[in-house]
């Protein structure tokens, strides 16, 4: 069998007298070559090196050549204890087989720093990386985690179609999925895209969430959960938004605002946790990348906690609760807002906040995670309860250090007179969506659900403070690369 290899993560944590007298394979790309002996071997398990001793006259000239940065290597050998700084054992090699050759000329990621801007020119090669490789371990860890949650609180997993009819945010900025051609697209009388010629048959896109979907599944199963991709056409080139990401959306029936407020602050919490315990060594890496990237920043840029006591800080203290109104005061009574400090001023009550005053209650004046509750009912979707006041709705948002929304959710409007108002003095089409409302019809109940954005949630946990830079392959506007 070619494949009996040890993982190098696998073998750096064992002690090196439990593989006295054993024979062992290891197979990875190759980081440095010193001294035409010294081989920095990874294979992705791990950000340390396991080190191949190329023992010197050993190996032929011609070999020893090709085995340069990136180069792959199938290397067997012995395990010895070793003096070098950093690592306990090296593995002395007894047979070097180099698996795939590369240039050093033009292979693009020398032993050396690179900027993040550069490597996401590289999108095909940053994961060999030490702060990519740590990213999406982590990334791994935090989508298995989310799986763990739901799964043992007896969720069920649904899959909500990519492509759909409708738009769950009434945002219309969708991305339109067709098969008519472009040249003698059919047309109706007036002019419009006759789409019975498509072929759905109807007016498609691609979907911005998978909410309307789960609430059918939560009011069949109780408790379910949706995990995909989503796509949100909107032309903004900032590190904080992406035209296709992936969300996390549970729909729980029996539920009011508060009980989703308190699955969210659990949720959050325990995927947290996990990474925290099983990927250490990774979130210690990114937390000496972000210490040093922060050097670079004015004191007054600078967080006021490292990575990992910023995470500590989150799962071991209650999120600060608080309606809008409430924020609405604070933020209107801040020296910010009196200074003129904030790029889009407090102009009172029904306003829709912006990122920067979300930051301004979670940075500044709680200096923790906030949920905020009940908004304005007129800057939230029409499926958001409306409360007993008339004005506002069982809606939260929970607000993260550095990045603000990481969580938007609501109680859902299960009364169907009040739905089918609502509906209407906001232009859904109510042809379109007769299969949502008849969950009203039929056993309605009270129940909620929240989204949440996987890769900010990366980010506050990596402390990226770019999108692109925690999705595998970014789409953004004018670059669909890879």
């Amino acid at each position: 069998m070619f494949n009996k290899r040890i993982k190098i993560k696998t073998l750096l944590a064992q002690d090196p007298e439990s593989y006295r007298e054993q024979e062992v394979t290891v197979m990875g790309w190759v980081r440095t070559f010193r001294n035409n002996q010294f081989i920095a071997l990874n294979d992705g398990s791990t950000n340390t090196n396991l080190q191949v001793v190329a023992e010197l006259g050993k190996f032929d000239e011609s070999l020893l050549k090709r085995i340069t940065t990136s180069a792959s290597l199938k290397v067997t050998g012995a395990i010895v204890a070793s003096l070098g700084k950093g690592q306990t054992m090296e593995l002395k090699a007894a047979s070097i087989e180099i698996l795939g050759d590369s240039d050093a000329e033009v292979y693009p990621l020398q032993p050396k720093k690179h900027s993040l801007e550069f490597l996401r020119e590289k999108a095909h090669l940053r994961f060999r990386t030490n702060t990519f490789a740590s990213v999406f371990r982590t990334r791994h860890a935090l989508a298995f985690a989310v799986h763990k949650f739901f799964n043992d609180k007896g969720f069920v997993y649904l899959h909500t179609p990519i492509v759909t009819a409708s738009d769950a945010e009434g945002a219309g900025e969708m991305f339109r999925v067709t098969t008519l051609p472009f040249e003698n697209t059919p047309r109706n009388e007036d002019g419009s895209v006759n789409f019975k010629e498509d072929f759905f048959g109807r007016s498609t896109n691609l979907t911005v969430s998978g909410q309307l979907e789960g609430e059918l599944g939560a009011t069949a199963f109780g408790e379910i959960y949706t995990f995909g991709p989503t796509f949100r056409a909107e032309n903004s080139n900032t590190a904080r938004h992406l035209a296709e990401f992936w969300m996390i959306e549970p729909e729980m029936a029996f539920y009011d605002l508060e009980d989703n407020a308190n699955l969210a602050e659990e949720f959050i919490k325990y995927i947290i946790r996990y990474v925290l315990e099983n990927n250490r060594e990774d979130l210690d890496f990114l937390a000496t990348r972000l210490a040093e990237e922060e050097k670079q920043l004015p004191q007054d840029k600078r967080s006021e906690m490292g990575l990992i006591e910023k995470l500590e800080f989150v799962i071991n203290n209650e999120f600060q609760r608080l309606t809008y109104t409430e924020a609405i005061d604070i933020l209107a009574n801040s020296n910010h807002n009196k200074k003129k400090k904030f790029q889009y001023p407090i102009t009172g009550w029904g306003m829709d906040l912006q990122s920067e005053h979300e930051r301004y209650l979670v940075e500044k004046h709680f200096k923790k995670p906030v949920i905020l509750t009940d908004y304005p009912a007129g800057i939230k979707s029409f499926y958001m309860r409306l409360n007993e006041d008339g004005k506002t709705v069982a809606a939260m948002d929970i607000l993260a250090p550095g990045i603000g929304e990481i969580v938007g959710g609501s109680q859902r409007e299960e009364r169907l007179d009040v739905l089918l108002e609502k509906m209407k003095a906001m232009n859904i089409p109510m042809e379109e969506m007769w299969w949502y409302v008849d969950t009203r019809r039929f056993g309605t109940v009270p129940h909620a659900g929240f989204g949440l954005g996987f890769e900010r949630m990366i980010q506050f946990v990596t402390g990226m403070s770019n999108i692109r830079d925690v999705i595998a392959f970014p789409r953004t506007p004018k670059s669909a690369e890879f």
